[in-house]
Formats: structure tokens, C-alpha cells, sequence
């Protein structure tokens, strides 16, 4: 399976991507060096040899993290292959996901089926 999920710096009580006003700028994720740290911290084995593009190996997943060229940092593009349980579920990389959203400070949107992904309680 292959998943692409973008890491964006959205109002918490946002419920809707199509709740934004059509002028909405969110502000950047952070400068590169703060956007690694925070990645190394929440993720430590996060692969940053190269600065724009990291990559995390799971034990049946990878997610392969596009950061980008630009300073500070727009937003984070999650390329998610595999995390799938037994039923096709996405369970086992879920809750990578929402660690590396929380320590970016950002709310995961799922490009696929353009809504944003929720945490369970």
C-alpha cells in the first residue's frame, strides 16, 4: 500500500480542511533545524542524511518524509508504504504518524481521501 500524508500547522479545532477561509496561511512548520529536532526527538532512528528528505523504517512500513528545500519549512509530505494490519488497515503506522504530527505541530491530512486524520482518544 501506498499513502501520502500531509503534515500541516492547522487550528486544533479544526474538523474539516474545507472549514479553512480560501485566504487561510498557515504559518511554517518551523525552521529545518527545529523541524529535524523535533523529528530526532520523537523518532530518534529518523534517517536525515539528506537535510530535505528523511526516511523511517518501521517494522512493516516505511515512511519516507519529504521536507523540502525551503527554510523555514512549509509543511511535511509522509510517503506511508505499508503499516497494514491483517484487515487492510493502516493500525500499525497510525500512531507514528500522530507522534511525528504532534512533535511538528501539525494536524495529518490524508491526500487520498481529503480529510484530515484523527487521533484515537
Amino acid at each position: 500500500m501506498s499513502w501520502d500524508v500531509l503534515l500541516l500547522p492547522l487550528p486544533a479545532e479544526l474538523t474539516s480542511i474545507d472549514d479553512l477561509p480560501v485566504d487561510h496561511e498557515p504559518p511554517p512548520v518551523g525552521t529545518r533545524s527545529a523541524v529535524h529536532q523535533a523529528l530526532r526527538a520523537a523518532v530518534g532512528e529518523v534517517d536525515l542524511t539528506d537535510p530535505t528528505w528523511g526516511e523511517l523504517l518501521g517494522p512493516t512500513w516505511v515512511i519516507e518524509l519529504g521536507i523540502g528545500e525551503r527554510d523555514p519549512v512549509d509543511s511535511v509530505m509522509l510517503h506511508v508504504r505499508g503499516g497494514e494490519d491483517a484487515r487492510g488497515r493502516e493500525d500499525d503506522v497510525l500512531p507514528v504518524i500522530f507522534q511525528i504530527s504532534r512533535a511538528l505541530g501539525c494536524r495529518p491530512f490524508d491526500c487520498s481521501s481529503g480529510e484530515l486524520l484523527r487521533d484515537k482518544p
